[in-house]
């Protein structure tokens, strides 16, 4: 499964909303992608599972790249 990962760089400071980025990571669940960034220090805002169109979507925009950790 892809998932779509909403977070900050910097855990420490307040999440503001222009300064999120996403990053695509290919996993079987949730708690699979919270384990592989953990320690890497981002401040995970949501994680979205991503299926069928949405999917699609995602794939054919051109800042879609799946992310290894």
């Amino acid at each position: 499964m892809i998932f779509k990962v909403y977070y900050q760089e910097v855990a420490s400071e307040v999440p503001v909303r222009e300064k999120t980025k996403a990053m695509y990571i290919e996993a079987e669940t949730e708690e699979e992608v919270r384990k592989k960034l953990s320690g890497h220090g981002f401040n995970i805002e949501f994680v979205q599972k991503l299926e069928g169109k949405y999917l699609e979507y995602e794939q054919n925009h051109q800042n879609y790249q799946l992310e290894q950790f």
